[in-house]
């Protein structure tokens, strides 16, 4: 198995922002994601944090539209 992940940013220079953002949900949802190996986690867990940070950042941009 290899150990190379394909989930890369669209804009290399805002990973670091994109894993603050991560952790950041992760917190507010209590799912318990760790710098490094999180295959202690269910699919579920992972996925709600992914859904989360979709979530808020099309809010975001909605409010962002609206001018506010």
């Amino acid at each position: 198995m290899s150990s190379r992940s394909s989930n890369t940013a669209s804009v290399p220079e805002a990973k670091g922002a994109l894993d603050k953002f991560k952790y950041e949900v992760a917190s507010e949802l209590g799912v318990p994601l760790t710098d490094g190996y999180n295959g202690n986690l269910t699919s579920k867990q992972n996925g709600s944090v992914g859904g989360y940070m979709v979530k808020k950042t099309m809010q975001a941009q909605e409010r962002k539209m609206l001018g506010k």
